[in-house]
């Protein structure tokens, strides 16, 4: 599984695609820096403090994303094994635009037939780091552009549906009500919905600072799936910052 991602494919796409904001971190702590031509010699502990948070804030979320996308068993699939997945003939992976996960789950799962679905929308879904990486990684062959609330599947067909890191794309209630009901309408019976994501929690909040904000509380997913009629089966971490939420439809007995 290694082979397929490179080293430091993580950290690299992260940077490039969002260079602009360790560009102002930087930036920021060089002027906090030059405030001392102009300051009292006397407050320049105070710009030293300024600048030492600022770096080691932005140090400490490089190192968090060096952890999870190049280090931890996130892009191993390794966690995979632990979910119970048996006899699985037809396989949907969902994304937002960026997929760094259909060659990976094609390895994993080489008998299955794979359905790849991208549900990135320009006009909802502007962030730059996006564009960028759209630009940058072709898709995987045979992708399908679908939009949110219509997954061209018919009902009951997908053993498992994998949305990995994709689904707090979804910013609206509603949009996400409706995504999941799609989710729980071409999953079988005796299916499964993979949700991973980070969330908006402690840990993220020392890896990311203000950046955590972007991620869904645990108490959202909870909402949104009940909303749509999933049962949380089982959950459980990759690492402290990415969290697995294995779906079932209300009421199976599998």
């Amino acid at each position: 599984m290694e082979a397929i991602r490179k080293p430091f494919q993580g950290i690299w796409n992260v940077v490039r695609f969002n260079w602009q904001f360790y560009v102002f971190a930087f930036g920021l702590a060089f002027m906090v820096l030059a405030l001392n031509l102009w300051i009292d010699e006397k407050y320049h502990g105070y710009t030293a403090l300024m600048c030492s948070l600022i770096l080691f804030t932005t140090l400490v979320s490089l190192c968090a994303t060096l952890y999870v996308y190049d280090i931890s068993d996130l892009y191993k699939l390794g966690w995979i094994d632990k979910l119970n997945l048996q006899n699985i003939k037809t396989l949907v992976n969902i994304h937002a635009g960026f997929d760094e996960t259909s060659k990976l789950l094609k390895s994993k799962f080489p008998d299955a037939q794979l359905h790849v679905f991208d549900f990135y929308d320009p006009s909802k879904h502007t962030e730059i780091s996006i564009k960028r990486a759209r630009k940058l990684h072709p898709p995987f062959p045979n992708t399908k552009s679908i939009t949110t609330h219509n997954i061209p599947l018919i009902d009951n067909e997908t053993d498992v549906t994998f949305a990995i890191l994709a689904a707090h794309e979804i910013r609206d209630e509603k949009e996400s009500f409706v995504f999941f009901q799609e989710l729980e309408r071409i999953t079988k019976p005796s299916g499964k919905i993979v949700v991973v994501e980070h969330l908006r929690d402690i840990a993220n909040f020392f890896a990311y600072t203000i950046g955590f904000l972007h991620f869904l509380s645990r108490a959202s997913w909870h909402k949104s799936f009940k909303n749509a009629d999933l049962t949380i089966t089982s959950e459980m971490k990759v690492t402290p910052f990415i969290t697995v939420f294995v779906l079932e439809k209300y009421g199976s007995t599998s």
